[in-house]
């Protein structure tokens, strides 16, 4: 996809029927020029001299669907698109399609699998990709079919159709699926290999192959038998029409996988729900036998995923460009997270000089052109974003004429882009199922990119407009196009006949996608993933202010699903995706094959990682969660551009303020007299932030509200809660720490808490002796009540040197004096009740400076607990298994315990509050 000077940009929305999914009244695109919708209106005819999808030599193009799946949206900037967006001319089938574990391409003999393992370093070292390369081909005796169809979709599967007039194949895949199922007719199940594949297991209907150094199964119907001639490996189907392929993680994995070949995947399926700050997703695979009655299935998850869960898994893992994936033995699996904050605006403090953001602010709203000449849906958005972060601060300073004056220019500029037959407007394209604004930009048009990106500021600045204007965001007036643009972008609604569900974001691999018609070689692809996370946080905005808790729901479980996978994969915060021949610290697109250092538009470093933080709002605080990679991420970006940014100063000193709040307000303090801010910011907005910042401290990811609205920042050893209540009526928000804060209706608050925990956050310790207590904390306080918290279990799998959901207790604000000779020590009490074979595990940190940077980490070696209820002592007697770094004075320091199952299948115990469950550091 091409791409703006700073970023490409995003395609558009629709409006019409609403019903179906709870969005709106139902407008159902009819055989009229205008459609309206409460007080705008859409076009379903194209401005004239405007084009739609097409080839890339310009022909229009229609959904390359089989007769079955004629009229259904098409879930456009997906993963497997090219199958249904036929792109280039000349291919008929599709582009390489990244599933993983598994690869795939259509061809006119069937589908290519491949399952890359060893990734290669392209693009004079700034991408790295594990390529398609087919392993084997999997096809009909004599199918050479003349193109290759979409046939059924689920949230992430999708079953590709090939017919030549006399033989048809039909295949199922999907994300984190290591079965290819498949249908076919009119001939023999064949399996084309690369290379003459090697033998390891031949069971008549099952056989087990090595090619190009990876192990497949091949199944066919009981009775059956496979005959291997060369690359060609063949069964017949004895009357029946289907057989199986797998990618397995070992050769001792076959009986396992056997088990399930001839449970066939039908359909995929995520559940979501949000409550008390807690965000809880499903995946689900509906299967049928067909043989036996076994309706079970393997899945593999992702590193996003598997962090995430508590469900079992097996000891089987896969390679793949996003780390390593983990097998579950089960039809479904279930995510559970701390919900990312979000807040319209940072709140109130003294920290900003009223007078002085007056100032900025009317530079802005006087400006002879708030809109600095933009006419296409991209760059109107990101000026009616610019606009919107400003409307809270103008009114948390009480200049309520510049307030209304930034409302009406947004509320103007919308309702003109809201209206159609004016020199803006949206236009329903009936085949494709989408809406889009005309003039279009980047491809929004013909290749139906980025949709998500654009819309998502419409979406916040209208969020905004409803806090302040309820009747402007009612369905009857301006909301219904509103609604409109979220149901082309994000549609709950997997019924709904006018847009797909979800469109770009895809559910399994827990981000969004960029491309409409997924073209490339390396797969589909997204850039700017925090423009993407601008639309999320918009929906939990635009639902909480208007009352609409569904989509409010929504956005926070997109937004915190992203979230996770932008710090896994754009930012490699636990370094553990990138392959070490990489070289970099930061993404600045990821691909389906891998990911790259690189943008569409340029090669300036500053913009490579800009790119994934921009714009800055009250929904990129989950950006805070990941300090040391925000600090990586900057030195990398300084040692690129040979200093300190130069163009996008404003974004990066935003981006570090997550991180270092006073090291972002120096480079402020020198350099804001002679900045051009980049196009979506503005001085008042740059200026609030990074002294608010300053003021309330980083964000504090470990601590949530029971609201979506709300987040809380740490400076130090003090907290700040903050939460918008966008209800009728004044309500008490509980965080999970205990504190609550009272926030009157329709307002922001922020304090320091009340109840919670009597000593949640001790003042800087004295003494070198810690008690845990339940909550999180380490404290040199006595007299605690005896607790104890539940350790995760490690699911089956081994997680020994590697903390998999450890509990983890910090004491900040520690002065000490490292103690010559000694070392740390620790006595815990641990209980395993009846469960056999677990293995509990201990990695303590300190952050000599308390910068949020680790100088000395210790992993001790695992402790295994007896089957007898009863508490037992683990010690750092276990002995150290690794350690890295140095130990040296501390200085408003912070100490970190982390305890974990590394070994076994079930949960255990750690005591808390008392004088048995202590860590002794070496300082005094």
């Amino acid at each position: 996809m091409p791409a703006p000077r700073n970023r490409p940009a995003a395609v558009l929305v629709l409006a019409a029927a609403l019903a179906a999914t709870g969005l709106g009244p139902a407008a159902t695109p009819a055989a009229a020029a205008t459609i309206p919708v409460g007080a705008g209106s859409y076009s379903d005819t194209r401005p004239a001299g405007t084009v739609g999808p097409t080839t890339n030599t310009g022909t229009p193009v229609t959904p390359k669907v089989t007769s079955a799946a004629q009229g259904k949206p098409v879930p456009t900037n997906d993963w497997w698109s090219s199958l249904a967006f036929q792109r280039y001319g000349d291919n008929p089938h599709s582009t390489p399609m990244y599933g993983h574990p598994l690869t795939y391409q259509a061809v006119s003999g069937g589908l290519q699998i491949g399952y890359p393992t060893t990734p290669a370093i392209v693009g004079e070292g700034r991408q790295y990709e594990y390529a398609h390369k087919a392993d084997l081909t999997l096809g009909l005796t004599g199918l050479n079919s003349p193109d290759t169809k979409a046939d059924a979709w689920s949230d992430w599967t999708v079953t590709p159709y090939w017919s030549d007039g006399t033989r048809t194949l039909r295949t199922t895949i999907g994300h984190g699926m290591p079965f290819v199922y498949a249908k076919g007719s009119g001939g023999n199940a064949q399996i084309t290999t690369a290379s003459a594949p090697t033998v390891f297991a031949d069971q008549g209907n099952v056989l087990g192959i090595t090619v190009a150094g990876h192990h497949y199964a091949l199944f066919a119907p009981t009775g059956s038998d496979w005959n291997v001639s060369g690359s060609a490996v063949t069964a017949g189907l004895g009357g029946k029409d289907y057989f199986s392929v797998a990618v397995l993680p070992s050769t001792d994995a076959l009986a396992t996988f056997r088990k399930y070949a001839f449970s066939f995947v039908t359909g995929s399926k995520v559940d979501w729900n949000y409550s008390g700050g807690t965000v809880r997703a499903t995946y689900t695979l509906t299967t049928e036998a067909k043989e036996g009655t076994e309706r079970g299935t393997l899945q593999a998850l992702y590193r996003h995923q598997w962090l995430n869960t508590t469900d079992a898994l097996t000891p089987y893992t896969y390679v793949s460009p996003r780390g390593t994936m983990k097998v579950r033995e089960s039809a479904s699996f279930t995510t559970s997270q701390k919900a990312s904050p979000v807040l319209p605006g940072l709140p109130k403090t003294n920290g900003v000089d009223a007078t002085r953001l007056r100032g900025y602010l009317n530079d802005v709203a006087n400006a002879s052109d708030p809109f600095s000449g933009a006419v296409d849906t991209y760059w109107t958005g990101k000026a009616l974003g610019k606009l919107a972060q400003l409307v809270p601060l103008a009114d948390q300073i009480g200049e309520t004429a510049i307030r209304d004056k930034l409302l009406g220019l947004i509320k103007g500029r919308m309702q003109a882009w809201f209206t159609a037959g004016g020199a803006n407007e949206f236009s329903y394209d009936q085949a494709w199922k989408t809406l889009t604004g005309y003039p279009a930009s980047y491809g929004s048009d013909s290749e139906l990119n980025d949709h998500h990106f654009h819309y998502s500021y419409y979406v916040y600045a209208a969020a905004i407009v409803a806090q302040y204007d309820p009747a402007w965001a009612a369905d009857s007036a301006w909301g219904g196009m509103v609604k409109t643009l979220i149901r082309d972008t994000a549609n709950p609604s997997r019924t709904d006949s006018a847009y797909p569900f979800l469109r770009g974001f895809d559910v399994y691999a827990g981000h969004s996608w960029a491309s409409g018609h997924q073209g490339f070689a390396a797969g589909n692809n997204q850039e700017s993933s925090s423009e993407s996370i601008n639309l999320s946080a918009a929906l939990v905005l635009w639902g909480s202010a208007t009352g609409d808790p569904a989509l409010r729901d929504l956005g926070s479980y997109l937004l915190t699903t992203e979230a996770e996978a932008i710090a896994q994969y754009w930012f490699d915060a636990d370094e553990q995706v990138f392959p070490s021949s990489f070289g970099h610290d930061t993404a600045g697109m990821v691909w389906g094959s891998g990911a790259a250092y690189a943008t569409w538009w340029t090669a300036n470093p500053e913009e490579i990682h800009g790119i994934n933080v921009l714009p800055v709002t009250g929904g990129s605080l989950h950006l805070g969660g990941e300090k040391a990679a925000i600090r990586r991420n900057l030195a990398e970006m300084e040692r690129e551009n040979g200093g300190p940014a130069v163009e996008w100063r404003d974004i990066l000193w935003e981006f570090q303020s997550f991180a270092d709040p006073a090291a972002a307000k120096s480079k402020w303090d020198a350099g804001h007299a002679s900045y051009t801010p980049e196009e979506g910011e503005s001085k008042a907005h740059t200026y609030h932030w990074i002294q608010t910042l300053h003021t309330l401290g980083a964000p504090d990811p470990t601590v949530t509200g029971d609201l979506p609205s709300s987040a809380v920042f740490a400076n130090g050893t003090n907290r700040t809660y903050v939460a918008h209540n966008y209800g009728s009526s004044a309500r008490t928000v509980t965080f999970s720490d205990g504190k609550t804060l009272s926030v009157p209706a329709r307002s922001t608050a922020s304090g320091t808490g009340t109840g919670g925990d009597p000593d949640p956050d001790p003042d800087p310790p004295t003494g070198n002796t810690f008690q845990l207590r339940s909550g999180g904390t380490l404290t040199t306080a006595t007299g605690g009540t005896a607790g104890s918290d539940t350790i995760a279990s490690a699911g089956g799998a081994n997680h020994d040197g590697t903390p998999y959901q450890p509990l983890v207790y910090e004491a900040r604000g520690v002065n000490g004096t490292l103690t010559a000779g000694a070392s740390t020590a620790f006595r815990f009490q641990v209980d395993a009740g009846t469960t056999v074979g677990l293995g509990q595990q201990v990695r303590i940190s300190y952050d000599l400076t308390g910068n949020g940077s680790f100088d000395r980490t210790e992993t001790y070696n695992y402790f295994a607990t007896d089957p007898v209820a009863g508490w037992e002592q683990y010690a750092q007697t276990r002995g150290l298994k690794s350690a890295t770094g140095s130990l040296g004075n501390l200085a408003n320091g912070t100490v970190r315990l982390e305890v974990w199952s590394a070994i076994g299948n079930g949960t255990s115990k750690l005591q808390t509050g008392t004088e048995n469950s202590v860590l002794v550091i070496p300082f005094s």
